[in-house]
């Protein structure tokens, strides 16, 4: 039942996954009974393990690929996300510090060629997605945060694109998106928005067709490095050339990768429709918007006039366990109802149709990060810490290549090439993770009151980029 107050009703999966199931249900994928070979195997049914399928058949249609998927497909993070596709620009300044100019200027140009792929991709195999084709809108809530993008407007207009952010007045951003808490801002171009389950599921249709075998329900049991790879599931196995992992925040379960990936969780809460409030508000554009709070808070409408209002740096417990609390929180509902409702009043008295979480993969850098294993063929990626709509396609790309053992232009960017650093042991990641993200909440709080926070807050909050790391924006 929907809900005006309290926590947000429960729903299965989330409610973009449970529409796209029920407009296009898609045919059956069993679990692995047997035992089989294949050329390559993807370890993995998001985003990244489906581009990297595809790319491999864009490249090489006769290929024998089979893809393993613990739920179904697009049933983790990718079916669970706010639907913004963008690209790498407004991290170029840390691309830049990283890499250098050249190499940040190939990784932002080829992310937003992805930008531009996944539309026409859809178009091209009639997979209605809900594309909206809207700039993003950064809006300030807190004086400290207005004037956060100059560094980002700078670094982009010296590598020669300024015309990719636009800065705004207080009265520019609200006449996109009219919010009593919203101050100045900045446009990001270029950007657009997803219905992002139907895009799985869209993708694993086009899969289908091709030819690649998907076993869903079928988690990985142990993985057997050698020449050819042997990956062990609950009731069969797979024999492959090659690997790939594309496994998201579960990369930290892995005993190889677990120094490399922390993680946290991102929450959201979806309004039933309300056209006409939207109308009142200005935000009729399909604008999607992102405050500029450390702990961020992301937003977007639906085609038929709804509020999909998310919030980032939850973390639901001291465990690095992804458990239940993941999928659902009730604490967390209630702290991303209350933003909504903050933000748009008007909405106060409109309900809540749905809400559900899922885990966000942390890098240490805030970028993505690809490679091989010792060994030559176990290939992997992750690390988009909450951006992976549009970098995931970046990051297929890759895969591929590296799954093909082709040097092309994806296998030679930085991010194919440089791993971030590491995190400290558990149990000290998660529980510091868990203490930083409540630290950095309460500090974007106090900011938005125009308040200060005790010392020990603001130096948990900022202890991450005291050690060397980048977790998001300041």
């Amino acid at each position: 039942m929907p809900s005006t107050t309290g926590a947000a009703p429960r729903v299965r999966r989330s409610w973009w996954l449970e529409e796209a199931l029920a407009a296009e249900p898609g045919v059956p994928c069993p679990p692995l009974d047997r035992a089989i070979d294949a050329e390559i195997a993807i370890v993995g049914g998001g985003y990244t393990g489906m581009w990297t399928a595809y790319q491999i058949t864009e490249r090489h249609p006769d290929a024998d690929v089979v893809i393993l998927e613990q739920d179904i497909c697009g049933g983790g993070p990718s079916g669970r996300n706010g639907g913004f596709v963008n690209g790498w620009w407004e991290d170029v300044a840390e691309w830049v510090h990283r890499f250098g100019a050249n190499d940040a200027m190939e990784l932002g140009l080829t992310a937003d060629r992805s930008v531009r792929a996944i539309p026409a991709f859809c178009e091209r195999h009639g997979i209605d997605a809900w594309w909206t084709d809207a700039p993003e809108l950064g809006a300030a809530t807190a004086a400290a945060h207005e004037g956060s993008w100059r560094g980002t407007v700078a670094a982009t207009t010296a590598l020669g694109f300024p015309d990719i952010f636009e800065e705004l007045t207080r009265e520019e951003v609200r006449a996109i998106c009219d919010s009593p808490t919203f101050r100045t801002g900045v446009l990001a171009h270029g950007t657009g928005t997803v219905q992002p389950a139907r895009l799985a599921r869209g993708l694993r249709r086009v899969l289908l067709e091709r030819g690649v075998r998907i076993y869903e329900d079928t988690p990985p049991r142990r993985l057997e490095a050698g020449s050819p790879v042997r990956l062990l599931t609950p009731s069969g196995s797979v024999r492959a050339r090659d690997v790939v992992l594309g496994i998201n925040a579960w990369a930290g379960t892995w005993r190889r990768f677990r120094s490399r990936i922390a993680v946290r969780g991102t929450y959201i809460v979806l309004t039933e429709p309300a056209p006409e409030k939207l109308a009142e508000i200005s935000w009729t554009g399909g604008n999607p918007v992102r405050d500029l709070r450390s702990s961020l808070n992301y937003l977007r409408t639906t085609r038929d006039g709804r509020i999909a209002f998310g919030a980032a740096a939850i973390s639901p417990s001291f465990s690095p366990r992804i458990g239940p609390a993941y999928d659902y929180d009730e604490g967390a509902m209630r702290i991303v109802t209350a933003n909504l409702h903050k933000m748009f009043p008007s909405f106060r008295d409109v309900p809540i149709a749905a809400g559900w979480g899922g885990p966000i993969d942390i890098s240490s850098l805030y970028i993505p990060y690809f490679g091989t294993l010792p060994g030559g063929n176990v290939h992997y990626g992750f690390g988009y810490t909450g951006n992976g709509v549009g970098p995931s396609h970046v990051g297929g790309n890759i895969l591929a290549e590296l799954a093909l053992h082709e040097e092309g232009l994806y296998a030679r960017l930085a991010i194919a090439k440089r791993k971030p650093p590491r995190f400290p042991p558990e149990p000290v990641k998660s529980v510091g993770m868990a203490l930083v993200n409540r630290a950095v909440r309460a500090m974007d709080d106090a900011a938005e009151r125009g308040e200060s926070v005790g010392a020990l807050t603001r130096l948990l909050a900022r202890s991450p980029r005291m050690l060397g790391y980048n977790l998001g924006p300041e």
